[in-house]
């Protein structure tokens, strides 16, 4: 894991397309600004985390008779 110190108002690159900006800083929290391409999905994550758990429980829920059904 990389750690930086940045200041409110600064600014980090990630390769050439997203900016993270800090926006705020209110005692023990921290507000963060994200530019990136709208086809890059942004999530916290615990929202991330949710959602991989419900695809792999999708996953195991299907059958592999289901599957074959959709392709016949």
């Amino acid at each position: 894991m990389l750690a930086l110190t940045r200041k409110k108002g600064e600014s980090l690159m990630v390769n050439n397309d997203i900016e993270i900006t800090v926006l705020e800083i209110r005692g023990d929290q921290v507000k963060i600004g994200i530019q990136a391409p709208k086809n890059v999905p942004i999530y916290r994550k615990e929202v991330y985390l949710q959602i991989q758990k419900e695809n792999e429980e999708s996953v195991a829920a299907t059958s592999l008779d289901e599957l074959q059904g959709l392709f016949q």
